[in-house]
């Protein structure tokens, strides 16, 4: 048997960093395309459609990287199971920040035609392989290491990657559009920001050279040796059930972050400068609130926030929309502030929530396909349904509140059938582990 010792805080602390700067930079990457498909794409990839259907084009390129989110997690989480979390992390940075920079380099339609929006599609596609395999990886290393009793509060480092990657992709195109003309930031300006991904994916890759690899990992004698058919066979509901329980999450997140972008600057008639602050101001605050909020995880369990976050989520979809339709900027705010409380009140305690509701020989497939089967239902489609309801609606897209008010009440029930893991610990030199019906 290997050992196992519980990681000391010094050591928590460098691991967890790592793993935050990690999700960080490939959450900037998956993030920097969503913007610009708000912003940019449309016009510049799909410039024989209409305005809105030009949008719906470049949301539906967006929404690709979903749809291979999953299969990247079957992809790394086989990796992670059967040769440790440690590979899936270098593995999936390298992919995702490669991906990244060719986006910036793919010539526009008035250059090579069709192929340029099909070279879009497997870029994204690429992208959304690299980060299925990416979050599994982080959050299992923190989480396998953590003590039980701070598991919530060690696992949340990884989940603050996403705001600081969020923030950093839209600082990067707010300064962009500040300080370039339109003509400059449609030529060549909306390029930069993919351009950096390689940059980022260096330093990523030097961070996570010396993590060690995850005890509980260490510790299994009998490995998995198909993960996906034993999670299929054995945990399917759990996994039907954790992906419809975060699909709110995800919803809310690209609802706020890229729908309402694109709505606020094009029916609207708001800068994008303002939309950008706004959105930006918001996630920085989700972001802060992360590691609070966890910590309540560890204090009163997952399943209790993750109920709260739901139903929160369920009765401020419809102020969001009333909000965002002012246009304006402290009310827009106000709007995203809310949504953004609500997801956290989720998401900040999902990384020890799944890891310890799957046994560890089939942890990183369980918990990665879960998580990213939610980005399907949640995200891949929000955007765009959001888009298609608001161009039926009036100056308040009411559509678009009802539509993530539904999704708010499936994921209530699904979180409801999900049973409670704290205090149990992972499975680590013969600790219990938690029962899954």
């Amino acid at each position: 048997m290997h050992d196992v010792r519980t990681v000391r805080a010094p050591s928590m602390l460098r691991l967890a960093a790592a793993s935050l700067a990690g999700t960080a930079i490939e959450f900037y990457d998956f993030f920097v395309y969503g913007t610009a498909a708000a912003l940019v794409l449309g016009p510049l990839f799909f410039p024989t459609f209409s305005p809105l259907a030009g949008t719906l084009a470049a949301f539906g390129t967006f929404g690709v990287g979903f749809v291979a989110r999953p299969l990247g997690s079957v992809l790394f989480g086989h990796i992670g199971d059967r040769h440790g979390r440690r590979p899936v992390l270098v593995l999936s940075l390298l992919l995702t920040g490669g991906a990244t920079v060719a986006v910036g380099c793919v010539p526009t339609y008035g250059s090579i035609g069709v192929a340029a929006p099909l070279l879009l599609l497997v870029l994204r596609f690429l992208q959304g392989l690299g980060l299925g395999g990416e979050w599994g990886g982080a959050v299992l290393l923190t989480a396998e290491h953590a003590p039980a009793g701070r598991r919530g509060l060690w696992s949340s480092f990884p989940q603050v990657g996403p705001a600081l990657g969020f923030l950093l992709a839209n600082g990067v195109m707010l300064v962009l559009s500040a300080t370039l003309t339109e003509a400059q930031f449609a030529s060549w300006g909306w390029r930069v920001p993919f351009w950096a991904a390689g940059v980022l994916a260096l330093a990523g890759l030097r961070l996570r050279s010396s993590l060690a690899e995850s005890p509980s990992f260490l510790a299994l004698d009998d490995h998995a040796r198909v993960p996906l058919v034993e999670v299929a066979r054995d945990h399917w509901r759990l996994v039907l059930l954790t992906a419809g329980g975060l699909a709110i999450g995800y919803a809310i997140f690209y609802a706020v972050t890229t729908w309402s972008l694109a709505y606020g600057t094009e029916r609207l008639g708001v800068s994008r400068t303002v939309m950008l602050a706004c959105i930006m101001a918001a996630v920085l605050v989700k972001g802060s609130l992360t590691p609070v909020v966890a910590l309540l995880g560890d204090r009163y369990g997952r399943r209790p926030l993750c109920l709260t976050g739901c139903a929160a989520a369920a009765l401020w979809m419809f102020p969001l929309v009333a909000l965002l339709s002012t246009g304006e900027p402290p009310l827009m705010f106000l709007g995203f502030l809310g949504a953004m409380l609500a997801f956290i009140t989720m998401f900040a305690v999902i990384a020890a929530y799944l890891p310890e509701l799957y046994e560890p020989r089939v942890r990183c497939t369980g918990a990665a396909v879960g998580y990213n089967l939610g980005g399907v239902l949640g995200g891949a489609l929000t955007p765009i349904v959001a888009t298609a309801l608001a161009e039926q609606g009036g100056r308040v897209p009411w559509g678009v509140g009802a539509y993530l008010t539904g999704i708010a009440l499936l994921s209530l029930g699904c979180f409801a059938l999900l049973p409670e893991t704290r205090p149990v610990a992972l499975v680590v030199a013969g600790a219990a582990e938690p029962a899954l019906d």
